[in-house]
């Protein structure tokens, strides 16, 4: 039987996206009201970092900590890996070791290759091209605001960036609108886009895209590894800051989410991400924690 990885949102289909969203949900509820089970006990997973994180680090290690499992982390300076050992060799040995692998790193094909001689599940913790594990948790929090995203209108404002890819890949999934506003020059990939079809939508109007859109949703201007660019990326978006002003073409009961962390009176206004009545970034953000858990649950039953 082949390996299940997680490696973008298209490793999914439709039922499996939603049944984890919704074990997702369960497993939140079990843990506040004290009812979690220690599902995970003698299960480890195997953290690789050779990107910084704050909620990727702690949700995934939390994750495995209250389900009775451990975490290993490792980053490129403490291992092999940052040595030159090739990403093959590395897979080979590492997931004879641990029960499940999460990457978080640069190049997709870095993943794409682990996860090819890797003995167990791989799961997609950030790539320059995607972020799936953040879509599960932005889902979720939609789900448990709104109910379902099947038919409702998202609008994405900013740079067609990894976060913006794993939107697209959602509309596809899931079956939504996307709209995306960007300036001319940093649109998503060309090909990601067609294979959306008439799901998504370029403009270069912020307001175009949110008028009557369900949900509105951006990331900082210049993600990491482009801070050189951030001069030039803050001339080039400007005007595509989400704010009340612009929320007010959104639909009635639209929600705010933001994948954190935020650089406020840039990409957002810190009046609307500290607008609990319309911003939902703290549930957004918590949710990695209970959507990873999900998604382990899912690879290592989808794999035994």
């Amino acid at each position: 039987m082949a390996i299940r990885h997680f490696l973008t949102l298209r490793d999914l289909n439709a039922a499996e996206f939603n049944h984890i969203i919704k074990l997702a949900i369960e497993m939140k509820a079990a843990r506040r009201e004290g009812r979690q089970e220690l599902i995970f006990n003698g299960k480890v997973l195997g953290m690789i970092f050779e990107k910084s994180s704050t909620r990727t680090r702690v949700s995934f290690e939390a994750g495995m900590a209250q389900l009775g499992g451990d975490a290993l982390f490792l980053s490129a300076k403490d291992s092999q890996l940052g040595r030159g050992e090739p990403i093959e060799d590395s897979a080979r040995v590492i997931s004879r070791m641990v029960d499940i692998v999460m990457i978080r790193t640069f190049g997709h094909d870095i993943i794409e290759r682990f996860a090819q001689y890797s003995k167990v599940p791989v799961i997609n913790a950030l790539t320059d091209q995607y972020h799936p594990c953040q879509l599960l948790a932005d889902i979720q929090t939609y789900t448990e605001h709104r109910g379902s995203i099947e038919g409702k209108t998202v609008a994405w404002i900013g740079d067609g960036n990894n976060m913006c890819h794993s939107w697209i890949n959602a509309a596809i999934v899931l079956d939504f609108k996307l709209n995306i506003a960007c300036p001319e020059g940093y649109e998503p990939n060309a090909q990601l886009v067609a294979e959306a079809g008439d799901r998504v939508t370029i403009t270069r109007s912020p307001v175009e895209a949110v008028s009557g859109a369900n949900l509105v949703t951006t990331d900082v201007y210049a993600s990491m590894g482009q801070e050189s660019e951030r001069q030039v990326r803050l001339e080039k978006f400007a005007g595509f800051q989400v704010n009340h002003e612009l929320m007010a073409h959104a639909a009635h009961r639209a929600i705010f989410m933001h994948c954190l962390p935020a650089h406020r009176e840039e990409e957002v206004s810190g009046a609307l991400l500290e607008d609990e009545s319309i911003s939902v970034v703290w549930d957004e953000a918590e949710n990695r924690l209970h959507a990873q858990k999900a998604l382990m649950v899912f690879l290592l039953s989808a794999n035994t």
